[in-house]
């Protein structure tokens, strides 16, 4: 029987938009606790100040709730572990530092950034790891009255003695640190806001998590939790860290590889469905090598075990080719509600159009869609008032045989009349009849003429859809442009 005592947590930073890196962390706790009928917990670590924003935050639940990936407990939710946004956590924070004094495992630091930062440059250039070198550390009573005389407020620093800092990772098995190479770390700032670190143990353990799943560059973080946890007396999750997302050349996924945000996909026309397949594979693998999962079976076969150790690689293209996927299988009166805000940002006024008739539309033009945003594209060849001639449509039936191809078309329509589809088909055969042209050059020049375009669904559909007086009109307006 499966942990239902299990509880994770995805606790992003309000800085700014969902890093597509970010969701991909999000996803797999909730896959983890999802497959393992545990608690998915949605944590705000809000306590930079400087750079946290609401409308981040606001936007941050927003691309969650549009993912499908819903929290358990978090903010707009209730807990028993609350509350959850750091800022409102702050009088914990202040009685663990206290807790950490009174064992003097913490001293306070009065270096002014600029003194740290020459300290860096220092061992860098000496060719040693940057870390703090312990100035504040012995300091007296004398010398810290001075340096309060002198308006100076301290962050406080957590101590750190020679010792090897190891755990075991799911992913990465064993994983060691030299604490040597780390140097005693602030876990209170001077404004009084708990540095990450510091936080994210407290929440994690108040919070009874259970494991932690997060990107590999937070590994060195990992060792100096694990001594808080030391400290505290508090025993630690079980960690894991998967790979990173990177761009096609091997580098960390940014803003010079195109989207990186959810919302910029949301934008675009990316499926919710779509991106989550995508990230659910992304770095890891599924039963005989499946690539179209649901979101059921993404949670049946979820494993953390088999994520990769190795950076993923983020492909659009590849994303792209899913996202057509789940636009054809859409039904297409739900895709149709889907893409109303696409169409109507693509300039269409479409309030007066019967639904049935838009439908039929959806209906043809989706297996041409990779993103819904594509739409704009393929609408103007029903819609009258957008039917104009390309410079490739005028180009193939500005010759007189391609032109004859045309005249005759539209001559049979205008003297016969049947069924949409019997009258396409009729028509086709009689042009065929008068000027023995077959394939390409048969079917391009009525193309042209009448959906202006060179490429597109099938004639005889766009056909049916249009109706022989739409079609003649068309026709009619074909010859009016070319002959003006």
């Amino acid at each position: 029987m499966k942990d239902k005592k299990t509880r994770v947590r995805f606790a992003p930073s309000p800085s700014g938009e969902l890093h597509i890196g970010n969701a991909r962390t999000a996803l797999f706790n909730w896959l983890f606790a999802r497959h393992r009928n545990g608690t998915f917990v949605l944590r705000v670590e809000d306590t930079d100040e400087a750079r946290s924003d609401i409308v981040f935050q606001n936007n941050l639940y927003e691309d969650l709730k549009w993912l499908g990936l819903d929290w358990d407990e978090g903010p707009v939710k209730n807990g028993a572990y609350g509350p959850y946004r750091q800022s409102e956590r702050l009088d914990i924070y202040k009685r663990h530092l206290i807790s950490l004094m009174e064992k003097n495992l913490v001293y306070p630091c009065y270096c002014a950034q600029e003194e740290l930062e020459e300290e860096r440059q220092n061992l860098i250039l000496s060719k040693r790891m940057p870390r703090y070198m312990g100035k504040c550390r012995n300091l007296t009573d004398a010398e810290k009255n001075k340096k309060k005389n002198e308006g100076r407020v301290p962050s406080f620093r957590f101590k750190i003695e020679p010792q090897v800092i190891e755990f075991e990772d799911i992913i990465r098995g064993t994983v060691r640190f030299e604490s040597e190479a780390i140097g005693d770390f602030i876990i209170m700032r001077s404004n009084g806001m708990p540095a990450y670190n510091f936080a994210v143990v407290i929440d994690d353990h108040l919070m009874d998590i259970t494991h932690v799943i997060r990107g590999e560059d937070h590994l060195s973080n990992t060792a100096l939790q694990l001594l808080l946890y030391r400290a505290f007396g508090y025993n630690p999750p079980v960690f894991a860290h998967h790979s990173l997302i990177f761009g096609k050349d091997r580098t960390k996924l940014s803003k010079r590889h195109g989207s990186v945000s959810v919302g910029e996909f949301r934008k675009k026309g990316i499926l919710p469905e779509a991106l989550l397949n995508y990230l659910g594979i992304l770095g890891t693998s599924y039963p005989n090598a499946q690539e179209l999962l649901s979101r059921e079976e993404l949670i049946k076969h979820f494993s953390i075990e088999r994520a990769s150790k190795s950076g993923a690689v983020f492909d659009e293209d590849k994303l792209l080719w899913l996202n057509a996927i789940y636009i054809r299988n859409t039904e297409t009166r739900d895709l149709l509600l889907k893409l109303l805000p696409f169409i109507e940002s693509a300039g269409y006024d479409i309030s007066g159009v019967d639904e049935k008739w838009l439908i039929e539309i959806i209906d043809l033009v989706k297996t041409d869609l990779v993103i819904l945003s594509d739409i704009g594209n393929h609408l103007d060849i029903f819609l009258d008032d957008k039917y104009k001639l390309t410079n490739e449509a005028k180009e193939i039936i500005k010759n007189d045989e391609n032109s004859n191809v045309v005249r005759l078309f539209m001559e049979y329509l205008k003297n016969n009349n049947a069924e949409a589809g019997m009258l396409y088909s009729d028509a086709l055969k009689y042009v065929k009849r008068q000027t023995n042209k077959k394939g390409k050059d048969l079917f391009m020049p009525i193309r042209a003429a009448l959906t202006g375009k060179t490429t597109g669904p099938q004639l005889d559909k766009i056909f049916s859809i249009l109706g022989k007086d739409a079609a003649l009109k068309r026709l009619n307006n074909y010859f009016l442009q070319t002959t003006a």
